[in-house]
């Protein structure tokens, strides 16, 4: 019987632990095989020990909840910082709106960056050279194309929701941004001009 020679080491959350803890609960018990143990020799000394062998069943098993780890950990939205107080108090009808916003702009982006959109927003409610209303922001002339289109008025998704809310307890992905824009869709030369601060699934967000 030979030793497994390799293994690999996978941190994983207390929850991830608690699901690979419910996989491996549905096998057989494992029992070492009887019969002489292996010596081997370690600092002049021998040492006993034994060797359980690694089944098929076992192996697939591992490769299951290794599979299953990297998806969730692909899958899960990122933490928002924890604010002490939100970073302002929006009516039900503000919310809506900024929530409808997300929806239309960034519909299928990640969930940073829907919540990078929403905070875009906010950034200009809090600067001088925009509107200081929800409203007066996402309704400014030219400001937001899905105005113009409609796009605007389609109900939002709970995602949508949870990114504009997100936003408004205090976590800015895009870093202070002003701007964001699609550079497969903009065509705006002013709009390529502004510093980009970075980029979050197919937005660019600029000062």
């Amino acid at each position: 019987m030979k030793p497994l020679k390799k293994c690999f080491l996978v941190p994983v959350s207390n929850e991830e632990s608690g699901q690979a803890t419910a996989l491996f609960s549905a096998l057989p018990p494992i029992i070492l095989p009887s019969g002489p143990f292996e010596k081997i020799l370690q600092n002049g000394k021998a040492y006993s020990y034994g060797v359980m062998p690694l089944t098929k069943k076992m192996l697939l098993v591992m490769i299951v909840v290794i599979l299953l780890i990297a998806a969730a950990r692909l899958t899960r939205r990122p933490s928002p910082p924890i604010a002490e107080k939100p970073r302002v108090e929006l009516e039900e009808q503000e919310l809506a709106l900024l929530s409808q916003l997300v929806y239309a702009e960034a519909e299928g982006e990640p969930y940073e960056g829907q919540v990078a959109v929403a905070a875009v927003v906010l950034n200009r409610v809090d600067h001088p050279l925009f509107p200081d209303t929800i409203a007066g922001v996402i309704y400014e002339p030219h400001a937001f194309t899905v105005v113009a289109n409609g796009r605007l008025y389609k109900q939002p998704d709970e995602r949508a929701r949870a990114a504009a809310r997100a936003a408004v307890d205090g976590w800015d992905p895009s870093n202070g941004a002003l701007y964001f824009y699609n550079p497969a869709l903009a065509r705006s030369s002013w709009l390529f001009s502004r510093p980009k601060i970075k980029t979050i699934g197919k937005h660019v967000f600029a000062k």
